[in-house]
């Protein structure tokens, strides 16, 4: 993806914000011209404000143009994130924006063919289902076992050495990050 992209789909996040704010409403955009953009694409949107997250929503699976995924979960990590408050006007000026398109997902059979760092990881089992993206690896600083025990654990609802079990899908994907 392009510079120019990028800085298009960052300043579309930044929109999707502040539009939400005083208007409660999705932005519509008409004017884009960008091919890529209008390709369905997964896609998440991760706040900060001062370093610390403050929101992170995103579709796993391409469901939408990539430009209309942006709006979509720039709103919701704003507003939609139950695990904080939802932004307010006086919060934009310290919020950075960071969007991770993701590649298509790929299943694997051995959970140590995951890069850590590398790649994101959605497990799936039954109706329970979790992921990280990899950033979260190191950010932690987890190694592979411990990074899995807690996407098993705290995001799936599953016991924490669910990962070792036939059963259990594991899919892996990497993204393109950029920000703010």
């Amino acid at each position: 993806m392009t510079d120019s992209n990028k800085s298009k789909l960052l300043d579309i996040a930044r929109r999707s914000i502040e539009y939400y704010l005083e208007n409660k409403k999705l932005l519509i955009i008409k004017e884009l011209v960008d091919s890529i953009l209008l390709e369905e694409q997964a896609v998440f949107v991760t706040l900060h404000k001062d370093g610390n997250l403050r929101g992170c929503i995103g579709h796993m699976h391409a469901r939408m143009q990539l430009y209309k995924a942006v709006i979509e979960m720039a709103t919701a990590s704003a507003f939609e994130d139950p695990r904080f408050q939802n932004i307010k006007r006086n919060d934009l000026d310290n919020i950075k924006i960071e969007i991770s398109v993701l590649s298509p997902m790929k299943k694997i059979s051995d959970y140590k063919k995951i890069r850590m760092g590398i790649d994101g990881v959605w497990i799936k089992q039954g109706y329970h289902s979790g992921v990280y993206l990899p950033r979260v690896a190191t950010d932690t600083g987890w190694d592979r076992d411990t990074f899995l025990q807690s996407l098993c654990s705290s995001k799936a609802g599953l016991p924490p050495d669910a990962y070792k079990d036939s059963n259990c899908e594991i899919y892996i994907y990497q993204i393109e990050k950029f920000s703010e």
